[in-house]
């Protein structure tokens, strides 16, 4: 049977292609994925962002626009996820999941630093880093907003209230390494990473995201190893599938840059929305297949 180690260096099943290996995926447990963290150290105040500075200053405009909103979804979304987490640590239920839960967190805040470095020294926003976020907040759409302010921070407030409840852990792990992670941060990365990288831009921006995104397969792995656990339960797995109709129509939305009339057909950066909604559902729904729960019709109709 092959680890999900050996199909992905990530750890990760949103990148395994063929479908076959799904049902022999032997999952990583949370000690194996904090002895992973140990040996994937980085550090975001030491990413070169000189050559940043000169590339961002010859952009034009429009370029210059779609990036910063990509970005501000991203910066805001470290953020929140990262005041948002305690609950989810407190409701570990062994130490190994203790161990590995602490280090997501520690992740969490790395990438929001990154973030808040970026736009201070690339983009030249200046004051607190309190004052980034609140520049950054006006380029999130209502969409953004109801995912992480509402959604998010309702599943952390019950885990606070009873970390036993494990409905509500569920509803967390659903709510952000599935949806948040799994399908909108690791989608915006993957093409951010392919723009930068075909153009030879933003060096700092795109070593950032390399970083990030190889913290964000591991804690994918983390949901996907939760949630086959739990989906044991005909009524957690009926829960999973009704969270996921929930928020798939309200992910769809965040993935939307402002001013676009039709949803689902605008361009962004030249790619088209079709291929960002193709990729995002082809990684979700691999992940399920491991996780032993399908999508509802009504989520893929969204």
């Amino acid at each position: 049977m092959a680890t999900l180690l050996e199909l992905s260096q990530q750890g990760d099943v949103g990148t395994i292609t063929d479908e076959s290996k799904l049902a022999n995926v032997k999952l990583m447990t949370p000690q194996q994925l904090y002895e992973l963290w140990e040996r994937q150290p980085w550090s975001a105040h030491a990413i070169d962002l000189e050559r940043d500075k000169a590339d961002w200053a010859g952009f034009d405009d429009d370029v210059r626009s779609h990036l910063a909103w990509n970005l501000s979804s991203f910066f805001i979304g470290e953020e929140r996820v990262t005041t948002q987490f305690s609950g989810l640590v407190r409701a570990y239920e062994t130490q190994s999941e203790e161990a590995y839960l602490t280090t997501q967190q520690v992740d969490e805040a790395r990438h929001a630093q990154h973030f808040n470095r970026f736009y201070e020294q690339v983009l030249g926003i200046d004051g607190t880093f309190e004052d980034r976020l609140t520049r950054a907040r006006s380029d999130v759409s209502p969409a953004f907003t109801e995912l992480f302010d509402g959604h998010l921070v309702d599943a952390q407030d019950r885990l606070l209230a009873d970390p036993s409840d494990v409905e509500a852990k569920v509803d967390f792990v659903v709510t952000y390494h599935m949806v948040i992670e799994g399908t909108l941060a690791l989608t915006g990365q993957f093409f951010i990473q392919d723009f930068l990288e075909k153009r030879g831009i933003l060096p700092g921006c795109l070593e950032g995201f390399q970083k990030i995104s190889q913290d964000e397969h591991r804690h994918v792995a983390y949901g996907t190893w939760f949630l086959q656990q739990k989906a044991s339960d005909p009524a957690l797995r009926s829960r999973i599938q009704a969270k996921l109709a929930e928020l798939i129509p309200i992910a769809t939305g965040v993935l939307v840059p402002p001013g676009v009339e039709d949803p689902f057909n605008y361009e962004i950066l030249g790619y088209h929305s079709s291929e960002a909604h193709q990729f995002a559902f082809t990684a979700l729904s691999r992940r399920l297949k491991v996780i032993g729960v399908s999508l509802g019709d009504e989520a893929v109709a969204a």
